[in-house]
C-alpha cells in the first residue's frame, strides 16, 4: 500500500516574527497621540490644584501617559490577535550571568558615551527632572520613574513592538539602527534639540537594541536602560548635593 504524500505545513501570516504590522504601528502612534493629549489635559487640570506642588503637578501625568501607552498597546495585542503583551514583546527571564552583566553594562555605557560627548564638546544642559527634586517623597519617586517605569515603558514600546517590525523589514542592523535614532529622536526636547545630546542618546539606543537582539528578551534592554538611567540619577542628585 502506497502511503499518501506528506502535506507540508503551510505557514499562517499570524505565525511570523512578529505578528503584528505596520498597520499596528500606525494605530499604536495614533493612540499613543491620544494619551499624549489626554496626558496633557490632565496636567492642566490639576495645575490648578493650589494643594500640589510643582513636582506631583510634573510627574502625574508622566504617570498617565505611561499608564495609557501601555493599556493602548496591550489593547492591540489582544483585540487584534488575542496575544498578551509582556510575552509577545520579548518579556522573558535571562540566566543570571547576563542579567548581572547587562546591569553592569549600563553605568559602563553612560561612561563610555560620557567620554564620546567630552570630545564631542556636548553642551551642559540640565534636564526637565532636575526641577523635580524636592522632598525625599518626590524624589523616591522620581527615581522609580527614571530608573524603573521609564525604562520598562520605552523599551517595550522600541526594542519590544517597534524594533522587530524594522529588522522584518531592514535587517538586524538597519532595524537596531534606525530604532535607537528614533529612541534618540524621541528625546531631543529634553535636550533642547541639541544635536550633540540627541547622537549620544541614539548610540544607547543601538545598544539597548543589540542587547535585546542577541538575547531575545526585552528584559535585557530594559535592565541596561534602567542602570544607565540609575546612574545618571545618582549623579545629578551628587551634583545637586541631595544624595
Amino acid at each position: 500500500m502506497i502511503p499518501p504524500p506528506e502535506v507540508q505545513p503551510q505557514s499562517i501570516p499570524g505565525d511570523r516574527e512578529p505578528f503584528w504590522s505596520y498597520t499596528d504601528l500606525f494605530l499604536f502612534a495614533a493612540l499613543l497621540f491620544a494619551s499624549l493629549v489626554a496626558s496633557l489635559f490632565f496636567a492642566v487640570l490639576i495645575a490648578k490644584l493650589p494643594g500640589l506642588g510643582l513636582s506631583w503637578k510634573l510627574i502625574l501625568p508622566q504617570l498617565v501617559l505611561y499608564a495609557l501607552g501601555l493599556t493602548g498597546l496591550a489593547s492591540i495585542f489582544r483585540l487584534r490577535y488575542d496575544r498578551p503583551l509582556w510575552r509577545s514583546v520579548g518579556w522573558k527571564r535571562t540566566s543570571l550571568s547576563t542579567t548581572l552583566s547587562t546591569i553592569l553594562a549600563g553605568p559602563l555605557l553612560l561612561f563610555a558615551l560620557g567620554a564620546i560627548g567630552a570630545v564631542l564638546r556636548t553642551p551642559q544642559i540640565d534636564l526637565p527632572f532636575q526641577q523635580m527634586l524636592g522632598s525625599t517623597g518626590t524624589t523616591v519617586l522620581l527615581g522609580i520613574i527614571v530608573a524603573i517605569l521609564g525604562p520598562v515603558c520605552e523599551e517595550l514600546a522600541f526594542r519590544g513592538f517597534l524594533m522587530p517590525l524594522l529588522v522584518r523589514s531592514l535587517g538586524v542592523p538597519g532595524g537596531i539602527v534606525i530604532t535607537g535614532f528614533m529612541f534618540g529622536g524621541l528625546h531631543a526636547y529634553e535636550y533642547e534639540w541639541s544635536w550633540r545630546h540627541v547622537l549620544l542618546i541614539s548610540l544607547a539606543g543601538c545598544v539597548f537594541g543589540w542587547a535585546k537582539y542577541k538575547t531575545q528578551s526585552t528584559v535585557t534592554s530594559a535592565l541596561m536602560h534602567s542602570s544607565f538611567n540609575l546612574t545618571q540619577f545618582a549623579a545629578l542628585l551628587w551634583q545637586a548635593r541631595t544624595l
